[in-house]
């Protein structure tokens, strides 16, 4: 597998069994590190002669540092002798011995792979790491969807192993018209070989894509500036008719190196009907996988960058036409993990990269990730098992073909023809597992603003609960599960009304996506009047001397048909006044008959009998002003006195 220091970093094919047989149990120390011949084998990728170096000094009685011990254990993790690796990383771990976050996510896969996924989330429980929360999410999610097999479309393709692939490594594709540009470690001419990988120093090949996706008719890409170094991992931006690509730090064709002796890898571009230009260099960091982004301006890369979340992380910076205009920006935790991500390329307002993170398939395995604003991401999604593999799956590309899509990745899968591969693909939709995204803003209709704090779920139709988030500070609210055919969703808040509903068949096709919730608030249906609460209603007039149920009148009490939907747990009294004209019997008698009028038609429109406890006419009883028997008044001052309220019981005790 071409990791991100892919140029430095594993003996290709060497795999041999070490003969030395010692105990793991030994004595390491901290301090001031005895030299080692592992040290200098380490520090130059050759892994195997470091593992040689230090088993040597371990049969001899010699003592380890804590680093060099730690080194051994990575020696052996790249050579994949996982058993050997997870041993010591464990016994590290054991004496809180620099066991960084990104030797953590490394234990992780060593148990993962020796062992399986159960006891990767043993040790997560019972040594309670302290990962972040976004990586927490991630990895219960991945590992719901994976094992559950719901939302695995069945995708009718085949990954076919390009013709074009070596003996050597091939692997980074990248569209450029009607070809492809690709990196390869095959010999061309007298190219000089780089001794870690025992193959040429890489190159950006070119070869045409045929009908069926197959590459033909491979050779060296000679639009870019020669080099005898590092040339790799390109990506050709049609908008600025140049290719990006990442090469050695060189110095009048020689390499360059820094204080340390490490020779880096920087990015350039070259437009292909003009210069080349270096865009970043840093003698002592690498840079791998440009990718630009034409609709933003950004130019997407890998780097281990100081305050990184573990290994390579992506970046992005932003470029006035290529040229970078600001400082790099960490995609951050959502994406980034304590691993290495790598090769990130976005089709369609999808991130797609790859990660090495523990909860994945084996090696490094491919995500993506939906965005809803430029620095938010949704939880990247395993691809699953149909682009995934064990081994290392990564570098994927793709673009509209026809009536379907195209794609490439590179893998070191069984059965290939070299190291790396790039295999193509060709299907009717995107790769990857189904999931179904909830998302928009919990709304108060009563006033159209937003409801920040709310508790949004989704429940399984039996009522358990599958996620829960709270709405953000504009309410908004972003869920997303692996894919079931049927779900409920549910809001609530204190003193707010309380939002279920189910969806399926159809219906869940047509919510996924945004999804405003409308809710209420309690206290923008009700006021206080006459020292009690009562509901909001505009004041209404029944017909002189009946007690029929008008229009108007009906208009409002729907309003008390929705705030008993929306708090079902009130109990009402109606209550009726009139003004002082006419008898004092005859008014009880109307008013009664009003207060009853309003209860039936409430029963009607579907208000529970037992909501409404109580219907009373209080005739002239409580008159608000002075317009009392013998007084004459205006007519707009009997009026007043003239009103039905709807009178909120058990206000005090509704939200206890």
């Amino acid at each position: 597998m071409i990791l991100p220091d892919f140029f430095n970093l594993k003996l290709m094919g060497v795999k041999k069994e070490v003969l030395v047989v010692f105990f793991l149990v030994v004595c390491w120390v901290s301090g001031q590190d005895r030299k080692s011949k592992g040290d200098g084998y380490f520090f130059a990728y050759a892994y195997q002669d470091a593992v040689s170096a230090y088993e040597n000094d371990l049969t001899k009685g010699i003592t380890l540092s804590t680093r060099q011990y730690r080194n051994l254990a990575d020696a052996y993790f790249k050579l994949e002798r996982f058993d050997k690796a997870t041993e010591i990383y464990l016994q590290l771990f054991a004496n809180d011995s620099l066991v960084t976050d990104f030797h953590l996510n490394r234990l992780l896969q060593g148990l993962d792979r020796i062992a399986d996924h159960e006891r990767v989330y043993t040790f997560l429980k019972e040594e309670d790491l302290k990962f972040s929360k976004e990586l927490m999410e991630n990895s219960d999610f991945n590992v719901q969807l994976l094992r559950s097999g719901e939302g695995i479309p069945e995708l009718d393709f085949q990954i076919f192993n390009l013709q074009s692939n070596s003996p050597q490594s091939d692997f980074s594709p990248a569209f450029y018209g009607s070809k492809l540009l690709f990196t390869s470690g095959r010999p061309v001419g007298k190219r000089k070989k780089y001794v870690p990988a025992g193959e040429a120093y890489l190159d950006i090949f070119e070869g045409t894509i045929g009908q069926n996706g197959d590459i033909s008719n491979s050779n060296p890409f000679q639009e870019i500036a020669k080099s005898e170094y590092h040339k790799a991992t390109p990506y050709f931006s049609e908008a600025l008719n140049s290719v990006f690509y990442v090469l050695s730090n060189t110095s009048e064709g020689e390499l360059e190196f820094d204080d340390s002796g490490k020779n880096a890898l920087g990015i350039g571009v070259q437009q292909l009907d003009g210069s080349f230009t270096m865009v970043w260099k840093d003698l002592a960091t690498s840079f791998y996988y440009p990718f630009y982004d034409e609709d933003s301006g950004r130019l997407y890369f890998a780097a281990n960058l100081e305050g990184g979340f573990g290994g390579t992380d992506l970046y992005y910076v932003y470029t006035n036409n290529g040229q970078v205009m600001s400082a790099p920006k960490n995609l951050g935790a959502r994406v980034n993990s304590p691993g290495n991500e790598i090769a990130p390329y976005i089709f369609e307002g999808t991130l797609y990269f790859a990660s090495d993170v523990f909860y994945g398939l084996g090696g490094m395995d491919i995500y993506r990730a939906n965005t809803s604003d430029e620095d938010n991401f949704s939880i990247p999604v395993n691809l699953g098992r149909q682009i995934n593999s064990p081994e290392d799956d990564f570098g994927l590309i793709i673009k509209n073909e026809g009536e379907g899509l195209l794609g490439y990745f590179s893998s070191n899968r069984p059965g290939g023809i070299g190291g790396d591969d790039i295999y193509g693909f060709l299907m009717e939709e995107k790769p990857g597992l189904k999931t179904l995204v909830l998302e928009g803003q919990v709304i108060n209709i009563a006033t159209e603003n937003s409801v920040p704090g709310a508790i949004v779920r989704v429940l399984s139709v039996e009522g358990d609960p599958i996620k829960e988030v709270v709405s953000d500070a504009e309410g908004n609210y972003r869920i997303e599960i692996p894919w079931r055919e049927e779900v409920i969703l549910e809001t609530t808040k204190e003193r707010y009304s309380m939002y279920s509903q189910q969806f399926k068949g159809e219906a869940i096709e047509q919510v996924a996506g945004a999804q405003n919730i409308p809710i209420i608030g309690y206290d923008n249906l009700v006021e206080e009047k006459e020292g009690q609460t009562v509901l909001q209603l505009k004041k209404f007039f029944f017909d002189k001397g009946k007690s029929t149920v008008n229009r108007t009148i009906a208009l409002e009490l729907d309003k008390v048909v929705e705030a008993v939907k929306a708090f079902p747990a009130m109990q009402l009294r109606i209550e009726t006044h009139t003004d002082s004209r006419g008898g004092s019997a005859n008014n009880f008698r109307l008013t009664q008959s009003r207060s009853d009028a309003i209860k039936q038609y409430l029963i009607s429109q579907g208000v529970p009998s037992g909501t409404i406890l109580y219907a009373v006419g209080y005739g002239e009883d409580k008159i608000l002003n002075n317009c009392t028997n013998g007084v004459f008044c205006l007519e707009m001052l009997h009026r007043k006195n003239q009103r039905s309220l709807v009178v909120v019981l058990n206000d005090n005790i509704l939200f206890d």
